[in-house]
């Protein structure tokens, strides 16, 4: 990548993604269950395993290490606490690796929103992802027709939880990006401009209209249609004026 930064997402096992030679337990709710960083602290050894093949990548460029489905604050002091065992071991063995590394955290959960501010305090950056914080804010399943009514982004408690983490990660002043389907939405990307939103993590095909569509709009204009959009109590309020915003 010469030199630009390379974010890695930690082992992220269960819920949707089953990995038959782990041998995961069949759960009722996997989405609620054993998964994720859940998984890899419950697997140290393991863990540390990817931990240290990032420091040592990091040797060669510049990586940085996101934590999955985080819902407490112990749980990125523990991935510290790992990633520092980690340092130890390879300086002990001799092994050329970059102890200069990022750690900050996957905000998808509604835990994770609501301590924002407290996350923000030890975490080097924020990656929201949109899929998963939909879908746990709304408790509903993007893959099920009969509610997929209520998952979209511009449902008002989707836009205050998405105005917190950025806010909070802005006052810390910690670098804030986001990730998934939201990130390349057209008619959200000047609410996300407003909010503070500083990276914009979109596929390939997406990225020159998304760079269009953030070159159109001025921070004053986004800030006047946040104030508009903020008062409304319905998702389609907000979709409607974001659709007469964007005409």
């Amino acid at each position: 990548m010469k030199g630009k930064p390379v974010i890695i997402r930690t082992l992220d096992v269960g819920g949707d993604k089953e990995i038959p030679y782990m041998d995961l337990p069949k759960e009722e709710n996997p989405f609620l269950g054993y998964r994720a960083i859940r998984y890899c602290l419950d697997h140290p050894e393991e863990y540390k395993v990817q931990l240290r093949a990032l420091l040592r990548a990091n040797a060669h460029g510049d990586i940085k290490i996101m934590v999955p489905l985080v819902t407490a604050i112990e749980e990125i002091r523990q991935v510290k606490a790992l990633v520092e065992e980690c340092k130890k071991e390879l300086t002990a063995e001799g092994v050329d690796f970059n102890g200069d590394i990022e750690v900050g955290t996957m905000v998808e959960t509604p835990s994770a929103s609501l301590i924002a501010d407290i996350l923000a305090a030890e975490c080097d950056f924020f990656s929201i992802g949109t899929n998963d914080l939909i879908g746990y804010t709304m408790c509903a399943d993007r893959g099920q027709d009969k509610v997929a009514y209520l998952y979209n982004p511009y449902q008002p408690s989707v836009l205050r939880s998405l105005q917190r983490i950025i806010g909070e990660g802005v006052k810390a002043g910690i670098m804030v990006g986001m990730c998934g389907e939201a990130a390349a939405d057209p008619l959200l990307i000047p609410v996300l401009l407003s909010f503070g939103l500083t990276e914009f993590s979109v596929s390939a095909p997406s990225i020159l209209r998304v760079r269009r569509t953030i070159s159109r709009w001025t921070i004053e204009e986004a800030d006047a249609l946040v104030e508009k959009i903020m008062k409304f109590k319905t998702s389609a309020e907000v979709r409607a004026a974001l659709q007469a915003a964007a005409r």
